[in-house]
């Protein structure tokens, strides 16, 4: 297995990552457990979940993928083997689908994301995760392969700086070592960087992305020779 640094963050993750988000829906917990064995047993050690999962989302099966390896790190004891990735679900607004995560106003404020990250952390049975991501965000954007420009009113935003400082927050309790972004665009991602340079915050150390062919991607940013990120 071949590994590649995780931004600055010092992690290095596998090459090939294990997305989880069937678990509980389409596989059974038996099969998680068998797949996350393979994958150890291959090399991978970067497992990516997210508290929305399983997918299709439904209120019934809310949570199920990270309570499936919760229960293979009770049984294995391999917690420190693993580098662990997981998502806070974005206001319900941007995914109808989430509308039963927090009441479907699951913006990334203080009690939404202590709400969000003190349930994952319960239901993957550990203390902390390595890769804490924004599932989507907060603002109104195009996700998950939406082409197109649709104006919609703004309404109630969370400001990016706000959300970074909770964020910041749980990095300075231990209770996550790095934070990134998913599905965001190139100009969220400058405001966050913007802000972890201004205001001392933690910098996001990755972004994941679904294309509009539904093929995952994942960049990590790392800063080059004259401080620009890469």
């Amino acid at each position: 297995m071949q590994y590649r640094p995780l931004g600055n963050t010092g992690l290095q993750v596998s090459l090939i990552g294990l997305g989880t988000m069937t678990w509980g829906e389409q596989n059974t917990e038996a099969e998680g457990h068998q797949q996350l064995d393979a994958a150890l047993a291959s090399g991978v050690n970067f497992i990516d979940t997210a508290e929305m999962y399983s997918v299709p989302p439904q209120p019934e099966t809310y949570g199920a993928t990270e309570r499936i390896i919760g229960t293979w790190f009770n049984r294995r004891g391999n917690r420190d083997q693993v580098i662990l990735a997981t998502k806070a679900a974005g206001p319900a607004k941007r995914l109808p689908q989430a509308a039963h995560v927090r009441g479907g106003a699951s913006h990334f404020d203080r009690n939404n994301l202590e709400a969000a990250l003190n349930g994952s952390l319960q239901r993957l049975q550990t203390d902390y995760i390595d890769l804490y991501q924004l599932h989507w965000p907060d603002r109104p954007t195009n996700n998950f392969g939406r082409l197109g420009y649709t104006h919609e009113p703004e309404g109630y935003t969370v400001p990016i700086l706000e959300t970074l400082e909770v964020l910041g927050g749980f990095v300075k309790a231990g209770k996550v070592r790095h934070i990134g972004v998913s599905n965001e665009t190139p100009w969220g991602v400058s405001k966050f960087l913007q802000h972890a340079e201004e205001q001392g915050l933690p910098r996001i150390a990755s972004m994941s992305k679904r294309t509009p062919i539904r093929s995952a991607q994942m960049a990590s940013f790392q800063r080059g020779p004259a401080g620009e990120a890469e």
